[in-house]
């Protein structure tokens, strides 16, 4: 049977995130402003929530109506039936997204849909769900705009950012979506060495360790659809461990990592050895993880760059606005840009920049940009080859 599903992402990333959804062959794909939608069968979902990497999460939509009123809402969530996505035992949590409606308050809409769901379950079965923010059996979507509403469940449960191998959290480190969007989008082979000269806990460095390793992003992790009632456990874990079975460790990658700050590099290295945690027989030993990830604590302005090394760059710099004051971060910026110009021909560039003046501090002769969120926070994707 097949459903419609919406994938959003963070704002900038829906052009990548597109580009992933049509390498999976995910079927009737549509970018569309806030992420992609597909129509698909169940199998799908589970492809998307294991492979996608700039996926924030996957929507089954179940319901799109006209809603003016909050009887009108309660009327449709109440048609829908909840049976193949929650026991009248379980728990379930309703978010709501509201803008330009004549309902205006979110809370109100996600009151009212609760109310639907359990006033369903218990004309249905005399028993009813309970309702629970944390860690719920079922997350239910509520998105009203212009007076349009969508109902969906949340296949992937938790946010997809949340990968499972992050075991150290660092100062405002940069989210796994973003950090894989920026890789997705580097001038890269996934074979040249990558160099990241502010590391901070390595989340940049990782994501391209498990692009290069073919590796799924969801093998660490469990999703939303496996507490559903519907779930067909057995060919879930058939398709688990042929996607598992594609990791293959590529022995010849470099990963150079460098941060100022001495708990940063430890981080990293706790953060980089889960990846020998990972279910599948491909998983790399932690003799492996030693010969791929070169770390240490520096400046980043001392970083010994090789000539004809041919390296990508690949780097979240600092803003001045959580991390640095702004007057040294420009500072650093041009002294940086100083040292690519003159030791880095040959390589690749894709930094993450706190807006585009920084960018102009670098002193490069061309690149390109493209406006990203790192969170709330407005950046500047920047890419180019130093010639």
């Amino acid at each position: 049977m097949r459903h419609e599903y919406f994938i959003p992402c963070a704002p900038g990333v829906e052009r990548t995130l597109f580009k992933e959804v049509k390498a999976l062959k995910l079927p009737r794909a549509e970018q569309q402003v806030g992420g992609v939608r597909f129509v698909g069968e169940t199998q799908h979902a589970w492809q998307a929530n294991l492979e996608l990497r700039t996926a924030v999460r996957v929507l089954q939509r179940l319901a799109r109506f006209s809603c003016r009123t909050d009887d009108q809402l309660y009327t449709e969530a109440r048609a829908i039936d909840w049976s193949p996505y929650l026991d009248p035992d379980g728990t379930f949590f309703v978010d709501a997204q509201v803008r330009d409606s004549t309902l205006t308050h979110s809370q109100f809409v996600a009151q009212r849909t609760k109310d639907a769901i359990a006033d369903w379950f218990l004309k249905s079965t005399h028993r009813r769900p309970s309702v629970s923010k944390d860690d719920a059996d079922l997350r239910v979507h509520v998105h009203l705009s212009a007076d349009r509403a969508t109902i969906s469940v949340d296949t992937s449960g938790e946010s997809l950012h949340k990968r499972g191998w992050r075991r150290y959290q660092g100062f405002a480190p940069l989210g796994e979506c973003l950090a894989a969007a920026m890789t997705l989008e580097a001038d890269w082979d996934r074979r040249a060495p990558i160099v990241d000269p502010f590391c901070g806990s390595g989340t940049l460095l990782i994501e391209a360790a498990l692009l290069a390793a073919d590796v799924a992003p969801g093998l660490f992790r469990k999703f939303g659809f496996e507490r559903w009632p519907n779930h067909k456990a057995d060919p879930y874990t058939k398709f688990f461990e042929q996607t598992a079975a594609r990791m293959r460790w590529p022995s010849k990658l470099r990963l150079h990592a460098r941060d100022f700050e001495a708990q940063h590099i430890e981080g990293l290295h706790s953060n980089f050895s889960a990846l020998a945690e990972l279910p599948a027989s491909g998983a790399p030993t932690a003799e492996q993880l030693d010969r791929t990830l070169i770390a240490e604590t520096g400046n980043a302005l001392d970083f010994p760059w090789q000539e004809g090394w041919g390296a990508l760059i690949l780097s979240n710099l600092p803003y001045g606005i959580r991390i640095g004051d702004s007057a040294e971060v420009k500072d650093l910026h041009c002294e940086f840009g100083r040292a690519l110009r003159m030791q880095c021909k040959g390589y690749s560039l894709a930094l993450l920049l706190g807006d585009k003046q920084l960018a102009h501090s670098l002193g490069l002769k061309e690149w390109a940009s493209r406006e990203l969120r790192n969170g709330a926070l407005r950046c500047q994707f920047v890419s180019t080859r130093l010639a």
